[in-house]
């Protein structure tokens, strides 16, 4: 463990001076930016307050935000598993395990760091008209049940304030993106030791686009579905999409036959200690090839 802790500490060292993690790190600011403009806009507006979590709450229920917020972890772990000069020389004082152990233990610290970051940057944003009171806010309540909400795009948060606290709330959220980010950079992770990097960046890409592609509304319209037919696709969009399991409003509180919070986070984590496990079996074969040396 302290080899793989070790490792795992060598692997941020390259974060200084590397260009890539600044740009991930201001586009996951400018991205907060976006998310909270118009809400921020609202509550001057009509001269309320909010609950310092609502910002996130309201931005990273949205399908589309998530994805968002996943695709600039792609840019993130680029260069991931450090496939460098320096990876002969650990593998000399450590065996094979021990360096995929210090790998993921780096995919999921930086996953979590990552989060954290989105979190406190959207917090940041709203600081100066937010209370930290566990309660809804009326920006909240003006959002949730007036059409305000939908003129401003704003996801439904009607479920949110039925169904929990803000502070619940924003752990289930996180715990939801944590999932999904998760199996989005292992997926990389694993495609990339099987087929490259090339593949697996493309393989992450288009694990993003069939969520995105997976909607009811959309299956809806090219199809031309009645009412029946449009429940039907509901329902099978809801179990089959990543992107809509990590999205907080598309479950079941009681209403429909949508997946329930805990089959989501079951979901993500089968997939997580699948993928875990495909990586320590791929690694007892894997080769490792470097430039100017032999296998």
């Amino acid at each position: 463990m302290k080899e793989a802790l070790t490792l795992c500490g060598i692997n941020y060292s390259h974060w200084r001076g590397n260009k890539r993690i600044l740009v991930s790190f201001l586009l996951g600011a400018v991205l907060c930016f976006l998310l909270t403009e118009k809400i921020m806009a609202f509550a001057v507006e009509k001269d309320t307050i909010l609950m310092i979590m609502e910002p996130f709450i309201w931005s990273f229920e949205d399908g589309q935000s998530i994805m968002l917020s996943s695709l600039i972890l792609i840019l993130l772990f680029a260069d991931m598993p450090f496939l460098d000069g320096s990876v002969p020389y650990y593998l000399i004082r450590i065996n094979r395990k021990q360096w995929l152990t210090g790998q993921l233990m780096y995919v999921i610290s930086a996953t979590l760091l990552y989060l954290t970051y989105i979190f406190v940057i959207t917090a940041l944003l709203c600081m100066r008209r937010a209370f930290a009171g566990n309660m809804w806010s009326e920006t909240a309540a003006r959002l949730g049940y007036t059409e305000a909400g939908e003129v401003l795009a704003v996801p439904a948060v009607i479920h949110a304030m039925e169904m929990s606290r803000p502070y619940k709330c924003v752990l289930i959220i996180v715990g939801l993106m944590l999932g999904y980010t998760l199996m989005s950079v292992l997926t990389m992770f694993v495609v990339n030791m099987w087929k490259g990097q090339l593949v697996a960046v493309l393989s992450v890409a288009g694990l993003h686009l069939f969520g995105v592609l997976l909607k009811p509304n959309w299956i809806t319209a090219l199809f031309n579905l009645n009412m029946e037919q449009q429940k039907i696709a509901q329902f099978v969009c809801g179990w089959l999409s990543p992107i809509r399991q990590a999205t907080f409003h598309c479950h079941n509180f009681g209403y429909d036959s949508l997946p329930r919070l805990w089959h989501s986070f079951v979901f993500f984590g089968v997939l997580v200690v699948l993928l875990i496990v495909l990586l320590y079996w791929s690694i007892r074969n894997y080769n490792f090839y470097f430039a100017g040396g032999e296998e």
